[in-house]
């Protein structure tokens, strides 16, 4: 359902055609609020044109279409964004990896605590590009998929602060039969 909402908020941003779309997930929204690929975009803009939530604002060449939202597309993101948000069916395998960890020796779980780290900080690269980017643009650092850029770097700074602190109690020893013993406190 969140794919829905995702595609009618770039699409309230400005109209798109389908590869802006796919390559807006790819380069910017995937990377942290929702992943979506090419085969799950299309057809969700074929159930909203169906539903009246986007039109075709233009049709180019070799069938190229540019998608618009609709009013009733943009009333409908207004509700969804202002209904309390829910955790329901979130599935997020990179937590669930380290939700596991304990299931390694400490030296692997040390070696993907890294790997962790490393992953972390091209995100923070890779986000920092993108806030540069939209200011540089569109003079913004709110609107324009900026303050889920900040979000996302925020939570990338947790994680290496978290990863840190793990490793740390690896060092300590704190890698009991169960795993590793009393990293959730």
């Amino acid at each position: 359902m969140s794919l829905r909402f995702a595609l009618l908020g770039l699409l309230n941003e400005r109209p798109c055609s389908g590869y802006d779309l796919t390559r807006r997930f790819e380069e910017g929204i995937g990377a942290y609020a929702w992943h979506a690929q090419h085969s799950q975009i299309y057809p969700e803009l074929k159930k909203l044109l169906a539903d009246d939530l986007i039109r075709v604002a233009e049709e180019g060449a070799r069938g190229r279409k540019t998608y618009a939202i609709t009013d009733q597309g943009a009333d409908l993101l207004r509700e969804w964004l202002l209904q309390r948000p829910t955790t329901a069916g979130v599935r997020n395998e990179y937590v669930l990896r380290l939700f596991l960890l304990p299931a390694l020796p400490p030296a692997d779980a040390e070696q993907v605590l890294h790997k962790t780290i490393e992953f972390a900080e091209e995100q923070i690269t890779l986000l920092t590009g993108e806030l540069d980017e939209i200011a540089r643009v569109h003079g913004d650092t709110v609107g324009n998929g900026a303050m889920a850029a900040q979000y996302g770097l925020r939570v990338y700074r947790a994680t290496i602060d978290w990863a840190h602190w793990a490793i740390a109690r690896l060092a300590d020893g704190e890698h009991g039969a169960d795993g590793l013993a009393g990293l959730e406190q």
